[in-house]
């Protein structure tokens, strides 16, 4: 219903002047087809065969995708929490691949380079392009809607609804890159696929939390939600930034055994521990120096906010931000990297002012500002993506993949979704598995 009186609001708007073309209006060739995750209604997908996109501006760049993955942020499409979906959206937004073709204003890369593509879609040359905030791009986003709900449009998104603009995504097996000179980042040979598919979202995003909260050696942080972006950022916590205590919450006993064994953090399962605020308190007496939320708006808790998220009365959340805001120290720091998408109720304000706390919305990050910084770790070891890595799985099993995430079914964490351009596993990583064993 809601996405229903978006899409008619959008229309009724119309559609913002932008600098390049959305999946509506890029060019395909009809006579080439290829296999894409398309979304057909709420808990709906399905894979289909649709035209190859084409060159259509300029700084175009086509890949053939060699790796794809499902984000846990991928699940409020799945959902149809997300304003502005619409049927036979091609969904993904983290891909890697080969570049196949390069329009005439391409000077970074050519046919053959191994490259990743960010998720974000920036010109490059705006003012925020300019200022490395490329996710509030202000070029690339035409939702007329969005603008109307925040003020200001973000910037585009792969395979992220219309109200990120309405582009094409990489769970495919052809990816249409726009602006390529600014959205694509050449892959050395000394980082396999399994590593270099994660510098497309969750590696550069979970750092990009961590650095924007102000994290600084020696504090106390707590993780809210551990799904990949979570886990990355406890790893960068614990190896980079060098946290001295990392308190960790969520529900899944996986995910917290793994934040427990191979970084050091200490766990509260939110399923045994009714007041989590409280448990924070006892394990960290004084509050936490810093919070970094990477749950999300879906995860309601009580009665009361499971029936305004049902009935429509809320569409975010507040409780895992208000558990912060009771946790953190006076004048601590709160970051919010998760998903949240419009309004709440019963938000503790109070709290926010009289504790004199800092909440920082970290935003959609501006990952190609962490690219360089994010490659070097990789390269020597001191961040690894594919501690979290878990399956591998054929591009066409892709919306099985989404309802075994869904359900966090057998420790599911992170997949890596194999097209027939891909390399065979590399040794250490999971090998191709059926979604449905």
């Amino acid at each position: 219903m809601m996405n229903t009186a978006a899409n008619v609001a959008q229309a009724k708007l119309g559609a913002h002047p932008t600098s390049a073309s959305n999946q509506d209006t890029q060019n395909t060739d009809p006579n080439n087809k290829m296999q894409a995750c398309i979304w057909l209604g709420k808990e709906k997908l399905e894979m289909q065969q649709v035209p190859v996109p084409t060159l259509t501006d300029p700084e175009d760049v086509i890949i053939k995708v060699t790796g794809s993955t499902v984000c846990g942020s991928d699940l409020h499409l799945y959902h149809g929490e997300i304003l502005q979906l619409k049927k036979g959206d091609i969904l993904g937004h983290e891909m890697m691949g080969v570049v196949d073709k390069v329009g005439d204003r391409v000077t970074k890369v050519k046919p053959g380079d191994r490259v990743v593509a960010a998720f974000n879609i920036a010109c490059g040359k705006c003012e925020y392009c300019k200022k490395q905030l490329y996710t509030s791009c202000d070029t690339t986003n035409d939702s007329t809607l969005q603008e109307k709900l925040y003020g200001h449009r973000i910037a585009g998104v792969m395979g992220y609804s219309h109200f990120v603009g309405g582009f094409a995504g990489g769970q495919a097996e052809y990816g249409r890159v726009l602006f390529g000179n600014t959205n694509l980042l050449k892959v050395p040979d000394s980082v396999p696929d399994e590593k270099a598919l994660f510098l497309s979202d969750i590696v550069p995003t979970s750092y990009h939390a961590v650095w924007d909260a102000g994290c600084q050696e020696g504090e106390v942080i707590g993780v809210w939600g551990l799904g990949p972006i979570g886990l990355c950022v406890v790893q960068w916590l614990r190896n980079v930034f060098k946290a001295s205590r990392i308190i960790v919450v969520d529900d899944v006993p996986e995910r917290l055994h793994l934040a427990q064994i191979h970084w050091d953090a200490e766990p509260i399962n939110f399923k045994e521990e009714s007041d989590v605020a409280q448990k924070v308190s006892e394990l960290v007496p004084g509050g936490l120096d810093r919070a970094i939320d990477c749950a999300g708006f879906r995860y309601t808790k009580s009665l009361l906010h499971k029936i305004e998220h049902a009935v429509g009365l809320e569409t975010d959340s507040p409780e895992v931000i208000n558990e912060c805001l009771r946790s953190v120290k006076k004048f601590g720091t709160i970051g919010l990297i998760a998903d949240y998408a419009a309004y709440t109720n019963h938000f503790l304000v109070g709290a926010l002012m009289e504790k004199g706390i800092r909440l920082i919305g970290n935003g959609q990050a501006p990952i190609q500002r962490h690219w360089a910084t994010c490659l070097e770790h990789i390269e020597n070891g001191t961040f690894d993506p594919t501690t979290i890595l878990t399956n591998r799985y054929p591009l066409e099993r892709t919306p099985e993949v989404y309802k075994r995430f869904d359900a966090k079914d057998a420790g599911i964490i992170k997949v890596f979704l194999e097209t027939k351009f891909s390399n065979p596993p590399t040794a250490g990583t999971p090998a191709l598995g059926d979604p449905d064993e």
